[in-house]
């Protein structure tokens, strides 16, 4: 008899909007006329136009396998969706930041790789990207201001390019940063944030094998307001941990203060672990609302991937504050 073991971060049923009622949903609002929001509900239609990654060369390289140990447990969220609502501070500090984004340049494109590593090295992205296994994964992403989607990522571990990397014993950190370009990003000419996007992991979690470098989403290249040609998939943490266009990998031994921990390190700490019991000063944590059906379904601690995380935060929960 063939029992199969659920993952804990796949939802029951109930708990689920299935994929095919949505669609039915959006298409009998489309038949009435109805655009931009769905009445009622927060659910988000595809009013808006998308802006596909059609200028990236790497695009003969998908769509990729796709590795089914890891499933969102969920519907996907349409691309129309989560490719027009974004968070970028780059393009500005609103949503609606797709149309800004095309100005990114994503060809051609350098990453460094320094610090505590045995040779320092740049590298073109699409080296880098010949250089790793390419496989699509299914994750949650769950924003700190307690909305959601799940994506079909494409990319490769990050446990691979720390591997590539060689970083020597004594480091304990890899600090990920994301491009300066005022020419090109608007919202980097405001002062008050400390550019450039910073944020780090330690190589515990750098090393984990859920952490994943995004190189594409819904078997494309990941467009530019998603943050191509490279960014960072780790769904047991809130979204902003997850930094976007990145240029540069240093290792070290000193934990770095990241790009949100500086801003206002009272909202926002270096760990940034998904806990539905902390609630944040201006939003509560226990449940969240799917961007894709607008429904509100309870939040899981570690964002459901905890029996894959949970084990390297066991001796520091003692004595840290692990959450936002």
């Amino acid at each position: 008899m063939l029992i199969k073991i659920r993952k804990g971060w796949d939802l029951s049923e109930r708990d689920v909007t299935s994929e095919s009622h949505y669609l039915k949903r959006r298409d009998l609002l489309k038949a009435m006329g109805i655009g931009g929001l769905i009445a009622g509900s927060g659910g988000i239609l595809a009013a808006r136009p998308a802006y596909a990654a059609t200028d990236d060369p790497s695009g003969h390289l998908y769509p990729v396998p796709r590795n089914e140990a890891f499933v969102g447990g969920r519907a996907m969220t349409p691309e129309e969706i989560s490719t027009t609502y974004n968070n970028f501070y780059e393009f500005g500090s609103h949503k609606s930041i797709s149309k800004a984004a095309q100005a990114l340049k994503v060809r051609p494109w350098t990453v460094k790789i320094d610090g505590m590593v045995e040779k320092e090295m740049e590298i073109d992205i699409d080296d880098l990207l010949g250089q790793m296994h390419l496989e699509e994964r299914v994750y949650r992403h769950r924003c700190v201001e307690a909305w959601s989607m799940v994506v079909p990522w494409s990319g490769f571990a990050l446990k691979e390019l720390v591997k590539l990397a060689n970083p020597t014993s004594k480091a304990k950190y890899l600090v990920m940063q994301t491009f300066e370009d005022k020419s090109v990003a608007s919202g980097q000419k405001q002062f008050w944030y400390p550019w450039p996007y910073t944020e780090a992991l330690t190589l515990d979690e750098a090393t984990n094998d859920l952490a994943f470098m995004v190189t594409g989403m819904y078997g494309k290249p990941v467009p530019k307001q998603n943050g191509a040609p490279l960014r960072l998939a780790v769904p047991w943490k809130y979204g902003f941990k997850q930094v976007k266009s990145i240029v540069r990998f240093s290792f070290t031994d000193t934990r770095p203060k990241t790009f949100w921990e500086e801003l206002n390190s009272k909202e926002y700490g270096f760990w940034a672990n998904v806990n539905p019991g902390v609630p944040h000063p201006r939003w509560r944590q226990d449940t969240e609302r799917d961007i894709g059906t607008g429904r509100r379904i309870p939040t899981q601690m570690f964002n459901g991937y905890g029996e894959a995380v949970a084990h390297l935060y066991k001796d520091i929960a003692k004595s840290e504050r692990l959450y936002m």
